[in-house]
């Protein structure tokens, strides 16, 4: 996945930094050993000893400190209010830490077509303005903005706090029976995988209970199974297989498409993509369901690209063109990466965010979101429920 963008050396960041230091604040120099034993009596050192640090170790500290730690950092001075702002640096911070994201949804989704283009000079950052000096700074891309948006534990942070009284709402909202949301889910990730999700989601009590099979039927295709979100919400999931069982265990052993049963393919569009049609019974279900949960296959070289992106969009428009119905897609592996690789270059998953790419999701009129997901665990599998049936319209206590 390094060379799906372009990546941004630390050296470079660095001497950006350098150069801004040097220009704007050269009496910020390095402190040596002599200087410490009486840096509480010398007035020009009142500043703080963390600014006369050489950069390289400055740039080292904020590398291990947390996107809020970073802005707090930014409110000490007036010197570190310019350098966390040095968009180097976070574009930095973006190329770094992106691959990692658990989560990601069509509010935070990052532009990848601006950190594909080419590198900026790193004269072009805080080098060319002094503090407080915005001016013609508009029209460039706000990378810190980007991050923090985006960042699954920043957009959980600067969620405004609600009051009292709508926590106390809430709670009453959620003794007052609502009507069982139902979701169809299919995809890739559902038959490839050699942990079954679908198995594993029917015998793990302690994630999310099964609370029954209900007795409607949608075409013959079934009523789904209902489960227990925080041993309180009901919802219902209707699996849409492509195929029978025989079929798609033979297909994943040897490691071989099927014969999607689900969609009919139509053709090609103008520009080549193919064109699907759900079958009627599913074009059924699709207008019955509240939302839509696509299970896609995230290990490494899996993924059926056109024809992935092309599924989805003909389910949702068989929902009757409706662009409020919330499409959640779990990123799957079978099993958790080993620890040792669990940061490395070489993840044994897809990235949330390329995926979320890969799929064509920042084309789409509905509310989406992909989670990182584990088969085996089901590591994951309850953000995404929640955020899921938050769309709903679902009142959660404590969301």
């Amino acid at each position: 996945m390094s060379g799906e963008t372009q990546q941004l050396s630390e050296s470079v960041v660095i001497r950006s930094l350098r150069r801004f230091r040097d220009r704007y604040f050269p009496n910020k120099g390095f402190v040596g050993k002599s200087d410490l034993t009486s840096v509480e009596d010398r007035d020009e050192l009142q500043h703080g000893f963390l600014d006369s640090l050489p950069v390289d170790v400055q740039f080292l500290i904020m590398a291990y400190l947390s996107p809020a730690d970073i802005c707090r950092l930014g409110a000490t001075s007036q010197y570190w209010r310019a350098v966390v702002r040095d968009r180097l640096l976070w574009r930095y911070f973006l190329l770094r830490d992106m691959p990692y994201w658990t989560s990601i949804d069509h509010l935070s989704m990052p532009q990848l077509e601006v950190l594909d283009a080419p590198l900026i000079n790193a004269d072009e950052s805080l080098d060319d303005r002094e503090e407080g000096d915005d001016k013609g700074m508009e029209s460039r891309f706000d990378y810190m903005s980007e991050y923090l948006r985006g960042c699954p534990s920043c957009r959980q942070q600067w969620l405004p706090s609600r009051p009292a009284y709508a926590v106390v709402t809430s709670f009453l909202q959620s003794l007052v029976a609502s009507a069982e949301p139902r979701y169809a889910m299919f995809g890739p990730g559902m038959e490839q995988l050699d942990v079954s999700l679908v198995r594993r989601l029917m015998h793990a009590p302690d994630v999310l209970p099964v609370s029954g099979t209900p007795h409607r039927q949608i075409n013959g295709i079934g009523s789904g199974i209902s489960y227990l979100f925080n041993n309180q919400h009901k919802f219902n999931i209707l699996t849409l297989y492509s195929t029978n069982r025989a079929e798609r265990e033979r297909a994943r052993l040897e490691q071989q498409s099927v014969n999607n049963k689900l969609f009919s393919l139509e053709g090609t569009d103008d520009s080549g993509q193919p064109i699907y049609i759900p079958a009627p019974q599913v074009q059924q279900v699709c207008q019955v369901v509240d939302g839509f949960i696509y299970v896609a296959n995230a290990e490494p070289g899996k993924g059926e690209g056109e024809s992935e992106v092309a599924q989805i969009r003909a389910l949702l428009s068989a929902a009757g063109g409706s662009a409020s119905r919330p499409l959640l897609v779990l990123s799957c592996i079978s099993r958790e990466e080993p620890e040792a690789i669990s940061r490395s270059t070489d993840r044994c998953r897809t990235s949330c965010v390329y995926m979320a790419k890969r799929l064509g999701l920042p084309k789409l009129a509905n509310p989406w979101m992909v989670q990182d997901t584990v088969a085996e665990s089901l590591s994951g599998l309850l953000d995404g429920i929640s955020w899921l049936l938050r769309c709903s319209g679902v009142k959660l206590v404590g969301s």
